[in-house]
This record gives C-alpha cells, structure tokens and sequence, in this order.
C-alpha cells in the first residue's frame, strides 16, 4: 500500500520524471485487510489495487527481490543487477515475527501475505482444529475468520490477556470473553515450549505441561520492519529495526525516504518517536513522501507529517475502532460498560484527549479523532456519560 500510494501521490502532485515501483512478490499490488477476512474465508480471490500504473507511467517490476543498498553509487542490488535511482523511497513494511522452534515444521503458518492466505484457505475450508500462537490483532481476527469457517479454535497468549502489548489491562482484559463467546479457547499465561507436527506443547503459569492437538498452527506474535536488507548501508536504524525518519520522513541519507511500517518518525503531537504498523499510515504517510519528494528537488521546505494513528479491527462479530496514542496519559474515562456491546475508552494527558477506543461507537471514533486534532480539553465527568456525545464533552 505505502508504495503503491507514494508512486501514485508523486503522480497526482505532479511529478512528470520517472517512476520504478520494484516489489519482491509476484502478484499485483494488493490491499492487507481482506486476507485476514474476505479472502481468508474464500468470499474474494484477492484484493489488488485498483491502479492502471502503465496509464500513470509507472515502471511496475514485479517479483524483484532488493538485497542491498549502495548510497554512494545510488544504486539498489537486486538478483538480476543493479538498480540506479535519483531519489529513492523506502516501503518494504514489515515482516511477521516467527515463532522459535517451528519454522520449518509442517502445519505452521504466518498470516501476512496473499500467499499465506491462500496457503490458509484450505485449512478452513476443512475445518482443521487450529493453535493460535499470540492473542493480538492478527490472531483475534484469524480466530473470528476460523470460527466462522467452524474450526475448533484454541488461542494461547504468554501475557494475562489479549492484545497486552496493545491496551492496558483495565480495557484489554475485558475482551478475554469474546473468545469464550464465540466458542474459542483463549489461554493465557502460557508459554509454547514445542511445536511438533500436529500437536503444540505449552508450559502453563501453574508449571504445568499441556499438549494441544492441532492440524494447523497461525503464529501471530508481532511484526519487526522489514529493513535487514539495509545493513551496511549508512541509513541509520532504530533499536526496534525501524528507519529513524525526520518529521518529513527523509532518512539519514537526504535522497532517500522512508515511509508505512518500515519507518518511525518524530511526532510533535505525541513528543515521542511513532512506529505505527497500521493501514491508514500507509495511505496517509505517502501523501507527505510525494510532496516532499517534489519539494526537495526545488530547495523548498518539507512538509511535517504527524498525523492521529488510526486503525481498525473486526473481531468476534465486534468492530473495534482505535485512534490517537494512549503512552503517557494519565487519565482512562470508560464511555459504556465493557462488559457490553458497545463502549469506549478514552485517554486524556493533562485534560486533553490524546486517544480513544470504540467498540461498536463509531461516532466516539469519528468525533474523538477530530477532538484529538485540535488538541481538544474534556470533561471526564461528561465524557464518562456514553448518552453525551462526546464533541459535547469538549471544554
């Protein structure tokens, strides 16, 4: 997607110098989200962008893999030569995190690719009991799509409840029902020892040992920048792997741009450095990429890009909405019970809104995002009322 939409945006903004698109899978550009739903659960063959890149003048050069970069030459390897370049714009996004000990054996799958979901269709197609390694975004929504299939689904998760590394406790721990509501098995506090063929082996907080039957196994316990390719290049990486952009999202090296998963950038909003591994940031980050492409090659000044991250997630028959970046809040207002179908969460620093969560509240979203823009002051005591819409909280 970021790649895609930065080829496209240096189009639409009016770049008339050429363009090479290189991307190392052989399909046509696609969009993520449906191959944890739509194309999952065999409703859509694929999703590719709808782009005429030959009507843009875009080189589209498929099935590429970029091994290295050689700053001083300006050129990228690839297996069949090198690639010269004037400006070039990183989006190799990220890569899943395997589960160590089972690669390589028979039943383990990763969910990132369109290969992988059709490597996974099949599986519930024919109902296998399925092993989710990992209780976050990805493993809650594969276990939606597997249970709606009708597999036996059992999710096991290191942490005390899903999405730990996501939400606090307070707001994640009352989601640990929707697996129970579903008819998934969600256990917590376990640690997978062994993954063998048909079978994954736990160590459970009490110390006991658990053998689960599985016919299929879906690790899903994060995603690192895919920037390893990059080593020896001079452009400087964070400790999390990420391209430490600028607030323009220009790396170390000043012809060069990063922008989606693989970069983190300064956000003045936030006065933290962002790694945001979210759809909408790789629709909103190239819009500033193109701009700032065209406007360095002119000696003019760089646009600063520091949106609100947003994202979404359908799990358990439930639409789950999340926008700003709650670290360093101090104040958590619950809009609704969460034991119910719907509510919100919402976060304040010093009285200001800075995040919010909907379950099932899309117009919380839709007003809190806006709030979060401005730099909005709430009321907690308004904001706590879910009948009072929250614009209306706003001081």
């Amino acid at each position: 997607m970021a790649g895609v939409q930065t080829a496209v945006a240096l189009r639409e903004q009016g770049f008339t110098g050429p363009v090479t698109l290189i991307g190392a899978e052989p399909h046509q550009p696609y969009d993520r989200p449906p191959l944890s739903k739509a194309v999952l659960l065999g409703t859509a063959e694929g999703s590719a962008l709808d782009v005429d890149f030959a009507a843009l003048g875009i080189d589209l050069q498929l099935g590429r893999e970029v091994s290295g970069l050689r700053p001083a030459e300006h050129e990228l390897d690839t297996p069949e030569g090198p690639v010269p370049y004037d400006v070039l714009v990183i989006a190799t996004g990220a890569e899943p995190v395997p589960l160590p000990g089972a690669e390589g054996v028979p039943g383990v799958h990763l969910l990132r690719t369109l290969d992988d979901a059709e490597r996974l269709r099949p599986v519930l197609e024919r109902k296998h009991d399925v092993v989710v390694v990992g209780a976050g975004w990805i493993g809650a929504e594969f276990a939606t799509a597997a249970r709606g299939a009708g597999c036996a689904v059992t999710v096991v998760e290191a942490a005390d409840r899903p999405l730990a590394g996501a939400l606090p406790a307070e707001v994640a721990a009352p989601m640990a029902r929707w697996y129970a509501e579903s008819g998934a098995e969600l256990i917590t506090n376990a640690r997978v020892t062994a993954v063998e063929p048909g079978a994954v082996v736990l160590a459970e907080g009490t110390g006991a040992v658990r053998r689960l039957a599985a016919g299929a196994v879906v690790v899903g316990i994060g995603a690192r920048p895919a920037t390893r390719w990059l080593d020896g290049s001079g452009i400087v990486l964070g400790e999390d792997g990420s391209i430490t952009a600028d607030a323009g999202l220009r790396t170390s090296l000043p012809d060069v741009f990063a922008v989606g998963d693989c970069a983190s950038f300064p956000s003045a909003r936030y006065g933290e450095r962002l790694l945001v591994h979210h759809w909408d940031n790789a629709l909103q980050g190239p819009r500033t990429v193109a701009a700032n492409v065209i406007a360095a090659a002119e000696g003019e000044t760089l646009r600063t890009y520091d949106p609100v991250p947003y994202f979404w997630s359908e799990q358990f028959g439930r639409f789950v909405q999340y926008a700003g970046h709650h670290a360093g809040a101090g104040t958590l207002v619950h809009r609704g019970d969460p034991g119910g179908a719907t509510w919100s969460a919402v976060w304040l620093r010093d009285g200001v809104l800075v995040a919010l969560l909907a379950v099932g509240r899309p117009r919380d979203l839709a007003q809190g995002r806006k709030l979060i823009e401005v730099g909005a002051h709430i009321d907690p005591e308004r904001a706590a009322d879910p009948s009072v819409a929250l614009k209306a909280a706003a001081l």
